[in-house]
């Protein structure tokens, strides 16, 4: 549960390895944000994004690297198709919320990001893949993360015959208080 996709360059999307441990693999996003972690950062948002993309198996084509700078050089968030489609029209990109919704979705399957479905209607996507929680803000339709910390799960259920836990994602609803 607790271990990351190994990255394979010769495929399209990552495939899901669990036996590789979180410690030896450091996912590409990570080596975007952190200049520690990615030696051969060149300054170049695109170029960034473009190595990233092809170190979690991606090829990065002119509408991933647009949508990939787009989510990736704001930092961690929390954000919707439509609201990623939106900021590619703001920004001149023009591309259908189709090609986002795809674009989001091979993210999803290379890594890059978290998929987290609100309602069954609306879907959220989190740049911070690592293990979290939410607080959902239901006025604001907005996501708050939660520190791991913040949580305690003292067991989860035990999975029928042939499945395993994937990973346990706890959203806390919030609505604002009403004066008394």
């Amino acid at each position: 549960m607790n271990e990351l996709p190994r990255f394979n360059r010769q495929t399209e999307v990552a495939p899901r390895d669990r036996t590789q441990s979180r410690d030896s693999e450091i996912l590409p996003v990570a080596r975007l944000r952190d200049p520690m972690l990615h030696q051969a950062r060149t300054g170049c948002p695109f170029h960034d994004v473009r190595q990233m993309l092809k170190d979690a198996g991606l090829r990065p084509t002119r509408q991933r690297l647009a949508l990939g700078w787009l989510l990736f050089s704001k930092g961690d968030r929390h954000i919707s198709a439509e609201i990623l489609h939106e900021e590619a029209q703001h920004a001149r990109f023009p591309v259908s919320l189709a090609t986002v919704y795809n674009t989001l979705h091979q993210f999803t399957e290379a890594g890059l990001l978290r998929e987290l479905a609100i309602d069954g209607s609306r879907a959220f996507f989190d740049t911070n893949v690592h293990d979290h929680h939410h607080f959902f803000l239901e006025q604001e339709n907005e996501l708050v993360d939660i520190a791991p910390s913040q949580v305690a799960l003292e067991r989860t259920p035990e999975p029928p015959a042939g499945y395993e836990v994937a990973r346990v994602d706890v959203v806390v609803r919030l609505r604002r208080k009403t004066p008394s």
